[in-house]
């Protein structure tokens, strides 16, 4: 008897700990894969070795508030995450460049996240580094345009699975620049932080 209760309770405990890593207690919850972030680079195997970020793409959350707080410089694309330092590094793990996503100036460009959880949400908004950035230098709020190229209000709505919004990539630059999407959720301190190295 006495082994069945203790049965019971290891079970119990596992169930309760399995559901709340299901309800989302320390997991996390989305990325961009249009322009391809940095982390779905990662996970997807196109860039090897960048540490534990390829298992959760989905997981790049930080303190929300960006550009006047968030992440801070250097950190950005990790959100902060100590973890996932491999997304700040101005180059990919085993030193090859990033790779890119062509983009033109005044394209009308479709930028598309993939939830894993579909958190109610303020907005998104999508910053780019100034011309003449130190690309050899991991991006800072220095490096990017103060204000953001493109901002989707989401008024506390809850986004379907997989969602895709057009806006129009600037001009006044050419290289390897940086595009950072940042979605704030509405009902938590956080946002989520995503890093996409474009080429014009």
């Amino acid at each position: 008897m006495r082994n069945k209760k203790m049965y019971a309770a290891m079970l119990g405990a596992t169930t309760f700990g399995a559901l709340a890593l299901s309800s989302g207690g320390a997991s996390s919850h989305g990325y961009t894969d249009l322009p391809a972030s940095r982390q779905i680079n990662c996970a997807n195997g196109t860039v090897s070795g960048c540490g534990s970020i390829q298992y959760e793409p989905q997981s790049v959350e930080g303190p929300k508030g960006f550009p006047a707080s968030g992440p801070a410089d250097g950190k950005i694309c990790s959100a902060g995450v100590s973890g996932f330092d491999a997304l700040n590094q101005p180059k990919a793990p085993g030193g090859g460049a990033w790779p890119t996503t062509s983009v033109s100036a005044g394209q009308n460009y479709s930028f598309r996240w993939q939830f894993t959880a579909r958190h109610r949400t303020t907005d998104f908004k999508y910053y780019i580094t100034k011309q003449g950035w130190d690309e050899s230098k991991p991006v800072t709020r220095a490096a990017l345009e103060t204000a953001p190229f493109l901002n989707v209000p989401y008024n506390g709505q809850q986004p379907p699975a997989t969602l895709s919004h057009s806006g129009t990539i600037p001009g006044g630059r050419s290289g390897h620049h940086v595009i950072v999407a940042v979605w704030t959720v509405h009902d938590t301190a956080n946002a989520f932080y995503a890093c996409s190295d474009v080429k014009f």
